[in-house]
């Protein structure tokens, strides 16, 4: 905080500053969590220093002599410090509840991703790793119907370093979901697909991510939440997750 701010704090929050540095200053307490903080720590002071001071009754003369002195002074400056100090309050419990809020999404977010991540070792570590074992997406699209509630369309792959393995049926806290599992070279691919509200702690981002040891990129098309994960590299990934983009729009 700059100096010319901590010489009025206290002058500030006595209102006895000109209206203009007054607003000036307000305007800066209310955007730097810095000052904030000072500011509340300076108002916990004041507050220690009346309690203390009820301990001890001052005689009429000097209560009296105290008055004059302070008679002709405005009292608006109350108002104006409590009103400075229940914004610092404010903007201190949204930022402590908007830091709270994302920590928690944050959270939510890596455990789907790990269980996802732990579906597709387990699946890849199974000796059936697939329940319809195909290439041929005319025989692997329709075996999931009526075991799962939604429908979705797989790319051609002919002509492409990709192949389909096969697919078996998910579960993502709880909800259905189709696990469909790609090969490329000698790394398995698994896309997961979930209905979009099925999955809320899970969010669409930009581009491949990484997560622990996998890659993986998640989006969203036609109501339905699509996760690819895998040991391959993020080239691949995005190829794959181009052509199911492209599929689900045909």
């Amino acid at each position: 905080m700059a100096d010319e701010f901590a010489a009025k704090l206290d002058t500030y929050l006595d209102g006895e500053l000109p209206a203009s540095e007054m607003k000036s200053i307000d305007i800066h307490v209310r955007g730097c969590s810095s000052c904030a903080a000072d500011v509340l720590s300076r108002v916990q002071m004041k507050h220690a220093v009346q309690s203390a001071g009820k301990r001890y009754q001052p005689s009429p003369e000097f209560r009296q002599r105290i008055q004059r002195q302070i008679a002709s002074r405005p009292r608006a400056w109350v108002s104006r410090a409590w009103m400075t100090v229940s914004a610092v309050l404010a903007i201190l419990l949204i930022a402590g509840l908007l830091n709270s809020y994302i920590g928690r999404e944050r959270l939510q977010q890596e455990q789907a991703f790990s269980e996802l991540a732990d579906l597709h070792v387990a699946a890849l570590a199974s000796p059936n790793p697939v329940d319809v074992a195909s290439s041929d997406r005319h025989t692997v699209k329709p075996w999931f119907q009526g075991k799962i509630p939604f429908t979705f369309n797989l790319p051609e792959l002919q002509n492409t370093e990709f192949t389909l393995v096969g697919g078996r049926i998910s579960y993502l806290e709880q909800a259905p979901g189709a696990e469909l599992i790609f090969q490329v070279r000698k790394h398995y691919i698994s896309v997961f697909i979930f209905q979009e509200q099925a999955a809320p702690a899970l969010r669409s981002g930009s581009g491949v991510r990484k997560h622990v040891s996998f890659n993986y990129q998640t989006w969203n098309e036609g109501g339905l939440r699509y996760i690819a994960i895998s040991d391959t590299t993020g080239e691949d990934i995005s190829k794959l997750a181009q052509m199911l983009k492209a599929a689900a729009k045909s």
